[in-house]
């Protein structure tokens, strides 16, 4: 009887909201006879500061094939370009032990780049997920372009991502448009009744609350707290809403905001309650019962609009992503973020966003990166990649993409000589 060996698929992850994202894709990945899952956790996962929510994967069933120690106590620059080299040290030995046969990344974090970095270094490929977006406010955007050019597959949440990536130089045949893999989850979690989720986090939805989620511009020079204080001036004045905070990820500046948010908690105990981490199961929940998402977060662009509701997204971070109808852009000063809650709250505007499309789609991502990565995993991996220049996309592929964006039906010649 001919033994074919699963084949190995290593997966990092550093964050919970990364972690959240990754759940359905794991799951498959564990039940496919194919594969062989090795999941590492490493950043604020092994950090008690946010939660030590490596035991939430440990809690949902997984076996943690390696820990990486990486995250310095400290979010300046020099901390965080240490921890870089901290993780590339670590990494370097964990592929050598764990020897995968495919990385798998998703994102634009520091963490996942020094861990790209030293994989790519050892010819071990990698498959990334989430390329080809724009997060003009945050150094991440230029981790992601990096990851891009390192990486062997890309499975993007657009097609005007997958056409940007293959703008960076990938080959169209290995650039993939499944959709953002989050909404996996929004489709296949049962979620907590709202009695059940308020016994769980100690907070009643008796009032009309929003989720507030606010990180750090990082590309800006010390922002981070003019912008959060500006932030909790609007929500000061809307007084009939109730807050839940969920507290930023390690990232330059994001103490501040932290200790911004615990103060404000203290001030205010009726009116707000925040959590370092709400896991996944909760905070999927929270979506379903608040009335609206504030700050800059990707879920409130990604996930958030699949539920019908309101996002009022603050400031530059998420500038440069595709954005639903239902999320209203605003600038990071009070009378604007006050405006632009006001107008989520109003019935006219959550009444239309009931009906409006999410641009990432309706789910099945993860299915479909599992049967590609079958396919393209069934015979071996050639790392030597030539860059494809765009002017040998098929005049038919440019006529296509010009007629369903602008109605061009010329534009494709003008598009190839540009």
């Amino acid at each position: 009887m001919l033994h074919i060996s699963k084949k190995k698929i290593c997966i990092v992850t550093g964050t919970r909201a990364e972690y959240g994202l990754f759940y359905p894709l794991l799951k498959r990945l564990e039940n496919n006879a194919t594969f062989d899952l090795q999941i590492v956790a490493t950043g604020m996962h092994l950090s008690p500061e946010f939660g030590m929510t490596y035991q939430e994967i440990e809690e949902d069933g997984f076996d943690i094939k390696e820990k990486v120690e990486m995250l310095l106590s400290s979010d300046t620059g020099v901390g965080i370009s240490k921890s870089i080299g901290i993780g590339m040290l670590s990494f370097a030995d964990v592929f050598e032990r764990l020897k995968p046969d495919l990385l798998i990344v998703l994102g634009d974090r520091f963490e996942i780049f020094a861990a790209v970095l030293s994989a790519f270094i050892a010819k071990i490929p990698i498959a990334h997920l989430h390329g080809g977006e724009l997060t003009e406010g945050v150094i991440d955007d230029a981790l992601r372009h990096s990851i891009t050019k390192m990486s062997c597959f890309h499975f993007t949440s657009t097609e005007k991502y997958r056409k940007r990536v293959i703008q960076l130089g990938e080959s169209p045949d290995r650039v993939f448009n499944v959709g953002a893999i989050g909404l996996d989850n929004i489709n296949e979690t049962e979620l907590l009744q709202k009695e059940e989720l308020e016994n769980r986090i100690y907070f009643k939805f008796n009032g009309k609350t929003a989720l507030v989620t606010f990180h750090p511009v990082t590309l800006e020079n010390n922002s981070s707290e003019k912008q959060f204080k500006e932030l909790l001036y609007a929500l000061e004045e809307i007084k009939e809403l109730k807050i839940i905070f969920t507290k930023p990820n390690a990232d330059t500046d994001g103490r501040v905001i932290i200790e911004l948010i615990n103060e404000y908690g203290k001030s205010n105990p009726g009116k707000a309650i925040s959590f370092s981490s709400m896991g996944r199961l909760n905070y999927l929940s929270a979506m379903k019962y608040v009335e609206l998402v504030i700050g800059n977060s990707s879920s409130g662009i990604i996930e958030f609009p699949s539920f019908g509701k309101p996002t009022v997204n603050i400031g530059e971070r998420q500038r440069g992503r595709i954005k639903a109808e239902s999320v209203i852009d605003c600038g990071p000063v009070k009378d604007d973020i006050k405006a632009a809650i006001k107008k989520a709250l109003s019935d006219d505007f959550r009444g239309s966003c009931e009906e409006m499309k999410n641009p990432y789609g309706n789910g099945g991502a993860s299915e479909k990166i599992v049967n590609i990565l079958k396919d393209k995993l069934s015979g071996p991996i050639n790392l030597k990649k030539a860059f494809f220049d765009i002017k040998k996309f098929s005049l038919d592929e440019m006529k296509a993409d010009k007629i369903e964006n602008r109605g061009d039906v010329n534009a494709a010649e003008r598009y190839i000589h540009c």
